[in-house]
């Protein structure tokens, strides 16, 4: 850098981007995206009718405290309303948790791989990762985890299911882990993916965090919820963390728009889950064919699966390219392809049929 450019933090330098999914392509044959875990449903009903309302007052800002949404969620959780804070996604939340508790010369314990953002808001804040692989089940190694904690933890962050694997820790396992960690570290349960849990051993984060104020929960309306393009998501937490996240929070970084989808999306949840029913029901399928081809799929409790393919990762990613579907790779590790609709579903599969001779 010129010596007369603006001087720039150093803890920028060599930071990692995030790589949103791969679009897929327009034009000609029919293409399929399953690399960003979205719902490939519309909005649910009365959604879009409260977003085309907000619309007409695009010229306002919207209400920074989010007090409807706030309210709603405080209900619907059965949390008082000063335990929640929202931001720009789960993500959003994420980052506002780190700048209010780590910076240079703390720590944030994660696993990896996990969820790629945490490396980006941890370097962002200056302080210094640290990376717990998961074990051979492609699972969170919790008691390494816990060996993990030295007096610079600040923050734990606990991917339940985790993404991209899939993978969930039951109920046992965390409660034992929490009560190794010091009172004063945050354990963050992210839990972008909770509507697709069908394990019963899998807890509700919500009910570990009652009694525990040093657990906070990560939520978000981008997945089950199809609100992705609107970038709404929640924590609940104790005070005076939740309070914390309000303080950092960007000021009107929630449009009016999302507030009042994610309130209609929140009222609609009978439709909500007979939707989930059907992705759940999906996954089973897409699942049960991967195990016949002879893959091995770790067991997943989200919205997609993962295939470790180390080095012919992006040889597998091409081929579902060409074939009209795009998934999410992570180049030397493996695959993650979002579980859509099926006619999406079945065009992934014949292309893991056809792979899977070749290995």
């Amino acid at each position: 850098m010129s010596e007369t450019s603006p001087k720039l933090r150093a803890v920028l330098d060599g930071i990692p981007t995030y790589k949103p999914g791969k679009p897929a392509a327009t034009g000609g044959a029919k293409a399929y995206k399953l690399s960003s875990n979205e719902n490939p449903y519309p909005p649910l009903p009365g959604v879009l009718e409260s977003a085309i309302a907000a619309a007409g007052a695009f010229n306002r800002y919207p209400d920074m405290a989010c007090t409807g949404l706030m309210n709603e969620i405080a209900s619907r959780f059965g949390v008082p309303v000063t335990h929640v804070a929202t931001g720009t996604g789960s993500v959003g939340v994420a980052q506002q948790l780190i700048q209010s508790t780590a910076g240079p010369g703390d720590e944030v314990i994660y696993a990896w791989r996990s969820f790629e953002a945490y490396p980006i808001v941890t370097q962002i804040s200056g302080a210094t990762s640290v990376k717990v692989p998961l074990n051979d089940a492609e699972v969170h190694d919790l008691d390494a985890m816990a060996a993990a904690i030295t007096e610079r933890t600040r923050l734990i962050f606990v991917c339940n299911p985790n993404n991209p694997t899939g993978t969930v820790v039951r109920r046992a396992e965390l409660e034992r882990f929490l009560d190794r960690v010091p009172e004063n570290v945050l354990v963050v349960l992210d839990e972008a993916y909770r509507e697709f849990i069908r394990d019963a051993e899998v807890p509700d984060g919500v009910e570990i965090y009652r009694d525990r104020p040093n657990v906070c929960v990560l939520r978000t309306f981008s997945k089950a919820y199809g609100l992705a393009g609107l970038r709404v998501g929640f924590a609940i937490a104790h005070e005076p963390v939740a309070a914390a996240l309000r303080k950092t929070a960007v000021p009107f970084g929630v449009s009016q728009l999302a507030q009042d989808a994610a309130v209609a999306s929140l009222r609609a949840e009978d439709e909500l889950l007979g939707r989930v029913g059907t992705l759940v029901c999906e996954r089973a399928r897409v699942v049960e064919t991967l195990t016949a081809q002879g893959w091995t799929v770790p067991e997943t409790q989200a919205n997609f699966v993962w295939l470790r393919l180390g080095e012919r990762t992006l040889d597998f990613a091409a081929a579902c390219e060409a074939a009209g579907v795009v998934v999410r790779p992570f180049p030397g590790e493996g695959m993650r392809a979002t579980i859509g609709e099926p006619e999406a579903n079945d065009v992934f599969l014949q292309v893991t049929k056809e792979f899977r001779k070749e290995l």
